[in-house]
């Protein structure tokens, strides 16, 4: 039988939505808003991105940053470490033939961090309107924490593993104080809920 701790994060784990988030609302209401006219969850070859451009061939995901692994905000969780471990190993997994299936088929795939949204969404629109205009999708290094490793639990401190999302053999080992910081939320974008 499960504990109560158990049913609570059970209960918390399964509010947690994977389609109509926030930065997602919040990045379609400004492409809308921009005059870029997009589909939800569109199928496409490869899975189905948040945003999708069928007919310019552009294939839009936004990543939350404990998903899918961002370097500046991934937190492990302390517990459970083998499935949390496995369960971020096959999210960059996915992630990374998504995005290279996609690719050799002719379609632009920006990766937005769901922090982007709400820290620069000019420049996350920027993106998705550079693709629009068929330049070429500016290659930058899409690191994500594929594996960490605590070095000494009295102190948080960790040594990260990364990896380029486009290239796996592209690899870097990072260490740094674990940390929960997140980035600011405007309120304008991001209401409280009442």
């Amino acid at each position: 039988m499960a504990s109560a701790r158990q049913s609570k994060r059970s209960a918390l784990m399964s509010r947690i939505r994977g389609r109509n988030t926030a930065p997602e609302t919040i990045l379609q209401k400004a492409l809308w808003a921009d005059g870029m006219r997009y589909r939800k969850h569109a199928r496409t070859p490869v899975g189905r991105p948040d945003v999708v451009f069928p007919g310019r061939r552009v294939a839009v995901f936004i990543d939350g940053c404990f998903w899918h692994g961002c370097p500046a905000h991934y937190v492990r969780p302390r517990t459970r470490n083998a499935f949390w471990d496995a369960k971020l190993a096959d999210n960059v997994a996915r992630d990374r033939r998504q995005t290279l299936e996609l690719e050799a088929q002719g379609w632009r795939v920006p990766r937005v961090w769901e922090h982007e949204v709400f820290e620069a969404l000019d420049d996350v629109i920027e993106r998705v309107r550079d693709c629009f205009d068929g330049k070429a999708l500016r290659r930058r290094v899409s690191w994500r924490v594929q594996e960490v490793e605590v070095i000494d639990a009295a102190s948080d401190l960790e040594r990260r593993t990364l990896a380029d999302l486009r290239v796996a053999e592209k690899v870097r080992v990072v260490e740094r104080y674990r940390t929960t910081a997140r980035w600011k939320r405007p309120a304008d974008l991001y209401p409280k809920r009442r």
